[in-house]
């Protein structure tokens, strides 16, 4: 009888192959920044510890918890990694304070993974005026894809526009007479949705088109009115521009009041907890794009790269539950950033992290679905331009056979 390999070996041949990825790479001479030595590479980030956006420290712990595995392993080309995740709390002024230290006290080499588009603001021109990396942010925000005057800022998420546009086409393909009510949060981050979205429809030249738009800020305790004013409207497509509770409690609402549209939702609001809060079953039906993996389902328990992901939490992370998608997506980035250092070699200046970030197209993280890349170029920032198009059955994602690209 054929004997199979146990998960757990599995789960160590998947471990094995990721540390392969650190083998040496080694340049004619050795050059350093500030952060670097022979012996040592130091990295931070700052992203919520503490306060409202506290559920995303998890992607600090993930990040601590893969270059501890790396360092018990050898390091990354013989050199042991220090990572600092600093608490930020989702605050500016927290994040200027804690990106100044790690920078000018700490002495980092860079910065990686560090979360929101407000707090990542606050230190933009900081980091830039310093040449200090500022890689793999988690935000999708227009802003970061300015290489000409921004060079060491990159997006690590897709960028917003970029998934406006793949929305905007589905519509003028699933609906060519659309009438589209919008929901969209006062800030960049609804007009990065809103823009673009509209400009489509409006190339598209046919009969598709915006009938209302409703906004409301962080601030407002519910989105009831807004939502009240979209269904009388005659709207039947929602374009939902919203995060976290006015996520849940808006497509709590549209169920409320019988309305039916085609709804569509910004990917950074899919996760399995805001569409818990909202009700899975009023959530059936919604549209949105999806480029990454899920942790402790079915569809990916077997996965190679989940798997992985899932030896390294059940080791170093136990209190952390398997299907933590926040969690995945910071192991993500940690390889990704493993994989930035790996090929620096023994020139770990501030200009070659620089570089090696921005030729990194065709690198797959174990995050991403597996036809999806980086696609970096030194003069474009985009961090992915395929994506797939996925529809909530009510239990789980049905993500598209083919991939579409804006």
């Amino acid at each position: 009888m054929t004997s199979h390999p146990s998960r757990r070996d599995f789960c160590a041949t998947a471990i094995a192959t990721v540390f392969a990825s650190t083998t040496s790479v080694r340049a004619a001479e050795k050059k350093y920044d500030q952060g670097a030595s022979d012996s040592e590479i130091k990295i931070g980030q700052t992203v919520p510890h503490s306060g409202p956006g506290s559920l995303y420290g998890v992607l600090g712990r993930v990040g601590e918890s893969y270059f501890q595995m790396l360092n018990e392993n050898g390091g990354i080309n013989g050199r042991k990694v220090k990572f600092l995740t600093l608490d930020d709390a989702y605050s500016a002024p927290k994040c200027v304070e804690a990106t100044r230290r790690l920078v000018e006290q700490e002495e980092v080499l860079a910065l990686f993974g560090s979360l929101g588009t407000a707090p990542q603001t606050a230190v933009h021109k900081y980091l830039n005026s310093k040449g200090v990396p500022q890689l793999l942010l988690n935000t999708g925000a227009s802003k970061w894809n300015d290489p000409k005057n921004y060079k060491w800022t990159m997006a690590g998420l897709p960028l917003y526009p970029t998934e406006a546009r793949i929305l905007a086409k589905h519509v003028v393909n699933a609906r060519p007479n659309a009438k589209i009510g919008i929901l969209y949060q006062n800030d960049d981050f609804g007009r990065d949705f809103l823009a673009p979205f509209k400009k489509v429809l409006e190339d598209a030249g046919g009969t598709a088109r915006v009938i209302m738009e409703q906004t409301y800020d962080l601030s407002d305790p519910t989105v009831d009115s807004q939502l009240i004013n979209l269904s009388k409207s005659g709207a039947d497509v929602f374009y939902n521009i919203s995060t976290g509770k006015a996520s849940s409690q808006s497509i709590r609402k549209v169920a409320e009041l019988g309305w039916k549209p085609l709804q569509l939702l910004s990917a950074g609001s899919t996760g399995r907890t805001i569409l818990n809060a909202a009700g899975f079953e009023n959530a059936a039906g919604i549209v949105a794009i999806r480029y990454s993996k899920e942790a402790g389902t079915g569809r990916w328990l077997k996965d190679p790269d989940a798997m992985a992901f899932e030896a390294l939490r059940a080791k170093y992370l136990p209190n952390v539950d398997s299907d933590n998608t926040v969690a995945y997506a910071g192991y993500g980035q940690a390889v990704t950033m493993g994989e930035i250092l790996r090929r620096c070699g023994d020139e770990l200046t501030r200009a070659n992290v620089l570089k090696q970030a921005t030729t990194l197209a065709g690198f797959h993280s174990p995050f991403f679905l597996d036809d999806i890349t980086y696609s970096y170029t030194p003069d474009d920032y985009s961090p992915m331009k395929t994506l797939h198009i996925s529809v909530f059955d009510g239990k789980d994602w049905q993500i598209s056979d083919r991939p579409v690209t804006e």
